[in-house]
């Protein structure tokens, strides 16, 4: 019996809306990048994206365990001398809470240019609203 490897023409992409409303951002992030690498699929093959498209809403509602909200923190450097930021995740939320968990996923995909194609399908709003209805999105459980 020969081995199945999934084409790049072959595959067909489903789309998945995650509500992480009180959710916390580790259980998310990894349901989402389970999804989008095609781990979920039975024709997953790990050097093609068979992955589907992932939608987060309320991204601004999700929540972190501990003390994280104000001990976990994100870095940037601009590439000059003395160029490093930081901001704490109750501080990154504010600003920005699409961000908070790109960053989580992203963290959690290849780092190489299969990583970076599987990232360009995950779509996060701070709110309860997106602008992909036409596609149908199937609503994804996540445990409570």
């Amino acid at each position: 019996m020969k081995t199945y490897s999934a084409k790049p023409g072959e595959v067909e992409r489903s789309w998945y809306v995650i509500d992480a409303e009180d959710q916390v951002l580790g259980r998310v992030a990894s349901k989402a990048a389970q999804i989008l690498r095609g781990k979920t699929k039975p024709q997953y093959t790990p050097h093609v994206d068979v992955g589907d498209f992932v939608i987060i809403v309320n991204a601004e509602k999700i929540k972190v365990t501990g003390g994280k909200e104000q001990k976990k923190e994100y870095f940037r450097h601009s590439g000059h001398p003395g160029g490093l930021k930081s901001e704490t995740f109750e501080e990154a939320m504010r600003k920005h809470p699409e961000r908070v968990i790109q960053h989580a996923v992203q963290g959690m995909l290849p780092k190489n240019t299969l990583g970076r194609a599987q990232g360009k399908k995950l779509k996060v709003y701070a709110g309860p609203d997106h602008p992909h209805t036409a596609q149908n999105p199937q609503k994804l459980e996540m445990g409570a």
